[in-house]
């Protein structure tokens, strides 16, 4: 199975006065700009196969990292933090695949990105079942960079009904599970017929699950991300 984000305007309109006695004519704040729109990185100069958080490139994606949390099949907290990476050429394709789906009203929510071996370990050792948890001594394509967990939440965040929850093991998870309604299967399909234009491919029994197929022969790697103070 496993396999398998983050304003204030002052209201100045009293005049000012000066030393002099003069009066100043009144300058309302609302007339000047205060916003700040956010500086993000580039992928310039950076190779393919670079870890990078996908937050410093774009903020158009929601964000709900369950492994960081005890939100879980595995009922416990495996990592740190809460943090998106994945290699360069991962984050250039969902940045890619975000903008259709922006075109359509919805954009990406992540439940799981590039997953460092070391994390691998730890779920093996709570679920020691390859059904439902990669072998860490092969690892997965999470581990490589390479896998999101996703799901489509509206422009007000709300998620679309996918007919299940992320990391429900049964067949109402399943693509080829066609006994859905219309609605959840075409948000499925939006899904996955958008990822897959964009170079990604999923597996059967996991409607969230999606890989990079350029990134199916990188390394296995335990790369590991600071976490704030």
């Amino acid at each position: 199975m496993i396999s398998c984000r983050q304003q204030a305007k002052n209201d100045n309109s009293e005049s000012v006065q000066v030393d002099t006695g003069m009066v100043l004519d009144s300058v309302s704040m609302d007339s000047v700009s205060t916003d700040k729109k956010p500086v993000f990185k580039t992928f310039e100069g950076l190779a393919d196969t670079t870890f990078v958080r996908l937050a410093d490139f774009s903020d158009d994606f929601a964000y709900d990292m369950r492994y960081a949390t005890e939100n879980n099949f595995l009922k416990a907290k495996v990592y740190d933090c809460a943090e998106c990476y994945t290699r360069v050429k991962t984050a250039k394709a969902l940045i890619e695949a975000n903008k259709d789906f922006k075109q359509q009203g919805v954009k990406i929510k992540f439940f799981d990105c590039y997953r460092p071996n070391s994390v691998q370990y730890k779920m093996w050792e709570i679920v020691p079942n390859p059904q439902y948890v990669a072998n860490p001594d092969k690892g997965s394509i999470h581990n490589k960079g390479g896998a999101v967990d996703i799901s489509l939440v509206d422009m007000d965040g709300k998620e679309l009904d996918m007919g299940t929850d992320f990391d429900y093991f049964g067949k109402r998870a399943y693509h080829d599970n066609v006994d859905l309604p219309h609605e959840i299967l075409n948000n499925r399909k939006l899904l996955k017929e958008t990822m897959e234009a964009h170079g990604f491919w999923s597996i059967r029994t996991e409607w969230w699950h999606y890989n990079l197929s350029a990134a199916s022969n990188d390394r296995v790697a335990n790369f590991k991300w600071e976490c704030p103070d």
